[in-house]
């Protein structure tokens, strides 16, 4: 039996919204679960872990991620590239060269990216199943997962149509019939899906876009899939102008508007980026429980805009954050994305538009609701003690008024003293036990060089 009593911190951030965000005290462990907050004393087999001088936070939660694109970062030809230029540019260009020693080691790379910035639960977008493949994607990204103890929940993409581009110099983006994709999500499932409350792995039905992915009669056939297997669903929506220009054409609706018409809205059910929505469909969003995965860093860099995920928020709808692939967002891990989201709502709607407890709560507790695993997000007896335990010693740190916000508003590597997944240590002290940063690095640096001849 594992016992740990985490004391001395400077104060918890338990992840619930409103007044019940912070807290004082110890944390007690058994067993991998929270079994008392407040003023504790340490009883008889618990080892202390001491958080004197941090803030704790749950572990932070991304609800969608493209790990594949960890070594596609700072590409010149789609630096300054808009969403289809950059589509064009990068992963479209290079997804062929993705074999399996470079997906391990892209997988690699950003998950031990998402640790050291405190995430103990990832949801990866993986949208590249070819049948020139002699391996298993799914099984190369979960087996990682595993070495490195994250929770992974892997959203099993796909196209059954491909989109075009301008151009033909890169080899077409695989496709599959719409059978195929769902006797493949089943049988992942079946493999890799665990619904018990501690679960590590869990899948996910998620064709690329609903708009350009698959047949608008297919839709239907695909959520009641989803549905039947009791699998939620993901995909991309609304990231750019062009979504929506596209769904007025040729559905004579909004995009939203027009997947409600085909069941693919629900509290089982959310989408990467919602960028360009009117109040309606916000509306929709909020009253049918349909998540948001805000990717603000990536949306940024992208120049594709700011999604209305603080209007969202407000209407008690379901939002979460997002680092989204490190093609489009160098700088992929929780802390940089909180910082983000904090800084670009209220650069242009006011300060007063979203706050740090805001951004915290939408990647704990948010990133829970969205995902449909309400054993974490947040610290409270009953859940899963997934814990960041934050290190305030960075001369950022210093000076602060209220400690407990800084992780967010001074920004930075993330330097945790300890992080813990289901009441296991998987950081401590800024490391990662047992993983060789150098080799990774070399790993890296081969691959990209094999990509980039």
């Amino acid at each position: 039996m594992t016992a740990w009593l985490i004391e001395n911190a400077v104060g918890i951030f338990t992840g619930r919204s409103g007044a019940g965000m912070r807290t004082t005290g110890s944390i007690r462990v058994r067993d991998g679960v929270i079994t008392a907050i407040g003023a504790l004393q340490a009883e008889p087999g618990e080892t202390t872990l001491d958080a004197r001088g941090c803030v704790i936070y749950p572990g932070l939660i991304s609800t969608h991620h493209h790990l594949f694109q960890s070594v596609m970062k700072g590409v010149k030809a789609g630096l300054d590239q808009p969403l289809a230029g950059w589509l064009r540019s990068v992963p479209y260009r290079l997804w062929s060269k993705i074999d399996e020693e470079a997906l391990a080691v892209a997988a690699r790379i950003g998950l031990t990216e998402m640790l050291l910035s405190g995430t103990t639960t990832i949801a990866d977008h993986h949208y590249l199943f070819s049948e020139s493949y002699r391996f298993d994607p799914a099984q190369v990204i979960f087996e990682v997962a595993r070495s490195l103890g994250i929770r992974l929940v892997l959203c099993r993409g796909g196209a059954t149509i491909t989109r075009r581009f301008d151009n033909d110099d890169f080899v077409p983006m695989p496709t599959e019939t719409l059978d195929h994709m769902l006797k493949s999500v089943e049988a992942c499932a079946q493999r890799f899906h665990d619904t018990s409350p501690g679960s590590l792995s869990q899948v996910v039905l998620a064709p690329t876009t609903p708009t350009w992915s698959i047949e608008p009669g297919q839709l239907k056939e695909a959520i009641a899939a989803a549905r039947r297997m009791k699998l939620r669903l993901h995909s991309h929506l609304s990231e750019s102008p062009e979504y929506v220009e596209f769904c007025m054409a040729v559905h004579g609706k909004r995009p939203v508007e027009w997947l409600a018409d085909h069941d693919w809205l629900g509290s089982d059910v959310w989408f990467a980026h919602l960028i360009h929505l009117d109040p309606n469909e916000v509306r929709i969003l909020a009253s049918t429980g349909t998540g948001m995965a805000h990717c603000p860093q990536s949306n940024c860099r992208i120049g594709s805009g700011i999604a209305p995920a603080d209007a969202l928020s407000r209407l008690g709808g379901a939002v979460s954050l997002g680092v989204d692939g490190a093609a489009s967002n160098e700088s992929a891990d929780m802390i940089s994305e909180m910082h983000s989201a904090w800084h670009t709502h209220r650069a242009v709607k006011g300060p007063a538009s979203v706050s740090v407890e805001d951004v915290v709560h939408w990647a704990t507790a948010g990133g829970a609701r969205v995902l449909g695993l309400p054993k974490i997000g947040t610290l409270a007896p009953g859940q899963q003690a997934d814990i960041a335990v934050f290190t305030l010693n960075e001369p950022r740190h210093f000076g602060m008024h209220d400690p407990m916000i800084a992780p967010v508003t001074c920004a930075g590597s993330a330097n945790l003293r300890y992080l813990l997944i289901s009441g296991r240590i998987v950081v401590e002290n800024g490391a990662i036990p047992g993983l060789d940063i150098q080799r990774l690095r070399s790993d890296a640096i081969r691959v990209v060089t094999r990509l980039a001849a």
